[in-house]
Order: structure tokens, then C-alpha cells, then sequence
């Protein structure tokens, strides 16, 4: 049922038409300089319109699920870069295992660098072009380098290992570029939401991981050929790209995200007309800096161990009940992917601890990362002398589950607890700076993982 207050406000449905264009948000900001404080007043007085059949919340999902998903596509198929692509299928063993020996610490590099810059960069100097610009763009592009991928796929590389590793590592570049724009962004309209909304995104990034490993099992199971299955893996993040793409032209048409970006919107045409200062960063940084700290040593020590040391961590016992084809996929990426998934949707039930308190539990996951190197962590071209203290196949996946479902537990609250800590008018800023943070800790990790084999061998 349509809400009565808005049917009343012709200035609203007859001069704000919803427009499904790459400006949308732009002619908005335009009319709501126009119209003033009437627009603010108004939506002020108006109780927020209900978001039917959670629509909006399930979109966010869906681009939470996007902003990760070329990551956890390229992580999650190590396999087929590592053994087929770039060593036991090279005519060159020896050219193709140099560079398998740290593939996934160099995809991490590769991939981190660029978002880790653009994130910062974005939130300091605009990058030019509207909202919609920049998720459009920033999706095609990710869109291109997966068809780029899949030719490689399709390709027989055994001759040249060297450049396809090459052509890999440039594509993923480009590619976090790319997503660098497009997670920043979303990350800051889920902010001028209810906090749910940014616990949506952070839900459908974990989401992601575990969409990654069931393609990735399926397309293991159904294809015998590696390169089959790599072919239709990689075109199903295409599939999910594209409905990334057409979802976003369905917000402007919801009342309930206009409501909200309206009143955004509204805020920031105030403070631009009043001002042409900009944001106060340090007085945000401190507001904000607890949980900022918090998203930063979560993300930390999770990528510490997950994927680099967690994916080469080895069957102790051929009791266990899984075999050593499916042990990597099902106790590393399967299980951190599924528990990290419901530790994030638990957050919708529980916040708990406060956000005074949320550093204690934080600070103690440290400890998994020497749990993890006293595992059967055996990295590939390395001799390890470190005794294997762990060598119950067991105890090891009851501490890949804690790791997996404290990650998404504590980074979906600290995500929801940033922008919560600072003035309202100022929460789509801190919602960058939380993402920018989650990546520098995701940047810190991938790093301290090439520091991981030393403290082995």
C-alpha cells in the first residue's frame, strides 16, 4: 500500500521522475539544490516507506556478492593455475613451477595493491562521474577480464607458462582496479542506509567465497577436462557480474532506497551549498577509530592464513573420511567460505559483543595464525623442519571453522559499528574509510603470508 504523505507531495512524483540512465542520482542532487529545505522537512516528517519484500537489502546482498566475487573466483580455482596452467601441464616443469611455488601470495599482491590505492584515493579526491558511472564502468571492465580469462582457459599454454603468469597477473591488476571503485562505492551507499544494509553487502561477500567453491566442486565434478571446468567456473562469474549490473538500475525505482538516498542526497546539497570545505577526515578517523582498528586486525589475520597457509595444509592421516582430491576445496575454502557466510548472517540476530568491547575477541584471533603453522602446513617447494604439533586432521578443521565463522562474525559487526560512530552527515565517508581499511588489513595479510613458508622451514 502506497503511503498516503507521498501521494500528497506532487513536487515529489510530478518533478523527480525516476530516469533509468547513468545519471540518476545526479539530476536528483540537481533538484534537491533547487527545492531546498522543503525536501528535507518534508522527508523528515515522513515515516520511512518499508522495503517490500526486501528488495533493496537482497541487492545489496547480490553487489556484496559482486565485489568479491573476482577474488574468490581466482583464489578458489589454485588448482588450476598451480597444477594445470603452470606446473605438472608445462612442457618446462621447472619455468612453470617458479611460478606455482606462491601463486595465490601473488595474486593476493596483484590483486591488493590497486584496490588497496584506489580505496584510500577515493576517499580523499573524487574520481570524477556520478555513482552510477562508476558501478557501471567498474563492472564492464570486470566483465572483459573475464572473458579475457576464459580465452586463456581455452588456450594450451604448456609453452609459455612464463606469459600466461604474466597476462594472469596484469588481468588481475586491472580487474581490482576495477573492483576497488565498485566495492568502495557500494560500501558508501549502504552506508546513508539502516545499518542492516551495510551488514547485506558484508554478508554477500561472504556468500561470495562460498558461491566460488560450490562452482568450483560442481564444475571438478561434472567436467573431467581441467579446462572445461575452468571455462564454465569463470563464465559463471560473468553470469553473476551481469545481474550485478541490471539489479543497480532497479534502485531508483524502490521508495524505499529513494526515501533514504534522498535524505543523503538532501544533507550533502545542504552542506556543498553552505560549504565548500571539505569532510573533517581526522576528527571522522577518530570517531571511527576503534572499529576501523578492529576491521583492520580482522581481516589481518585472516588472510594471514587464509588462503596461502590454510589451502596448504595437507591430510595427516588417510583415516580421515575426506580424500586428499577433495581435502583442500572442502576443509580450506568450502569451510572457511560456509562458516565465515553464517558468522556474517548471525550478525542480523546478534550484536554481541558492543562496540566498546569488540576489540577483546579481535585481539585474541591472533592466535590462530601459530595454530595454523603448527598444522601439517606443508608449502609447496619447501622443506619444512618445524614439527607438526597438530597432526589431528580434526582439531585442524574444528580451527579452520572458528577462524572461518569469527572473520565473519567480527568483521560484519565492525563494518556495521564504523559508520554508526561518527555524525550522520558524515557516515557515507566513514563507510569508505571502514572499506579502505578492511582492504589495507586484507593488503597487511596477503603480505605477512609470503613470511609464512620461513617460519616453517
Amino acid at each position: 500500500m502506497s503511503d498516503p504523505k507521498l501521494e500528497k507531495a506532487p513536487f515529489i512524483s510530478n518533478q523527480i521522475p525516476v530516469k533509468l540512465n547513468p545519471s540518476w542520482e545526479s539530476r536528483l542532487t540537481q533538484e534537491l539544490h533547487n527545492k531546498g529545505s522543503r525536501v528535507s522537512n518534508f522527508f523528515a516528517s515522513l515515516k520511512p516507506p518499508k522495503d517490500k519484500y526486501k528488495m533493496v537489502f537482497f541487492i545489496f546482498l547480490l553487489h556484496g556478492l559482486g565485489t568479491l566475487m573476482p577474488w574468490n573466483m581466482f583464489i578458489t580455482a589454485k588448482d588450476y593455475f598451480v597444477e594445470f596452467k603452470l606446473d605438472s601441464n608445462t612442457t618446462t616443469a621447472s619455468a612453470g613451477s617458479s611460478y606455482a611455488g606462491n601463486f595465490l601470495q601473488y595474486i593476493g599482491f596483484a590483486s591488493q595493491i590497486p584496490n588497496l590505492l584506489l580505496n584510500w584515493f577515493n576517499i580523499f579526491v573524487n574520481l570524477g562521474g556520478d555513482l552510477t558511472k562508476r558501478i557501471v564502468y567498474s563492472i564492464l571492465i570486470e566483465i572483459v577480464i573475464f572473458v579475457i580469462t576464459i580465452v586463456l582457459a581455452m588456450l594450451d599454454s604448456s609453452e609459455w607458462p612464463g606469459i600466461f603468469f604474466w597476462i594472469t597477473m596484469i588481468c588481475v591488476v586491472i580487474l581490482n582496479m576495477a573492483n576497488g571503485i565498485y566495492q568502495n562505492t557500494i560500501y558508501g551507499m549502504a552506508a546513508s542506509l539502516p545499518v542492516k544494509y551495510t551488514g547485506a553487502v558484508v554478508l554477500g561477500s561472504n556468500i561470495s567465497g562460498l558461491f566460488a567453491t560450490v562452482i568450483s566442486i560442481a564444475s571438478r565434478y561434472l567436467f573431467d577436462s581441467k579446462r572445461t571446468a575452468a571455462i564454465y567456473y569463470f563464465l559463471t562469474a560473468m553470469l553473476i557480474l551481469l545481474v550485478c549490473f541490471d539489479t543497480y538500475f532497479a534502485l531508483p525505482l524502490n521508495k524505499f532506497f529513494r526515501h533514504y538516498e534522498m535524505l543523503s542526497q538532501n544533507d550533502e546539497s545542504k552542506k556543498e551549498s553552505s560549504s565548500n570545505v571539505k569532510p573533517p577526515y581526522w576528527q571522522i578517523i577518530k570517531e571511527a577509530f576503534p572499529q576501523l582498528l578492529n576491521i583492520f586486525l580482522i581481516f589481518f589475520v585472516t588472510l594471514s592464513v587464509f588462503p596461502a597457509v590454510h589451502s596448504d595444509i595437507k591430510r595427516s592421516t588417510a583415516e580421515f573420511p575426506i580424500s586428499d582430491e577433495y581435502f583442500t576445496l572442502i576443509t580450506c575454502f568450502l569451510t572457511f567460505n560456509l562458516f565465515a557466510m553464517l558468522g556474517s548472517l548471525t550478525t542480523s540476530w546478534v550484536q554481541w559483543p558492543k562496540p566498546k568491547y569488540l576489540v577483546v575477541p579481535v585481539v585474541l584471533r591472533i592466535a590462530f595464525i601459530p595454530l595454523f603453522l603448527f598444522c601439517n602446513y606443508l608449502p609447496k617447494a619447501v622443506i619444512r623442519t618445524l614439527p607438526v604439533y597438530i597432526t589431528s586432521d580434526w582439531i585442524y578443521w574444528i580451527i579452520g571453522i572458528s577462524m572461518s565463522f569469527t572473520s565473519g562474525y567480527l568483521s560484519s559487526l565492525g563494518m556495521m559499528y564504523a559508520p554508526k560512530n561518527v555524525n550522520p552527515k558524515y557516515q557515507v565517508t566513514a563507510g569508505m574509510f571502514a572499506s579502505a581499511m578492511l582492504i589495507t588489513g586484507i593488503f597487511a595479510g596477503v603480505m605477512f603470508g609470503f613470511v609464512c613458508p620461513l617460519l616453517v622451514q
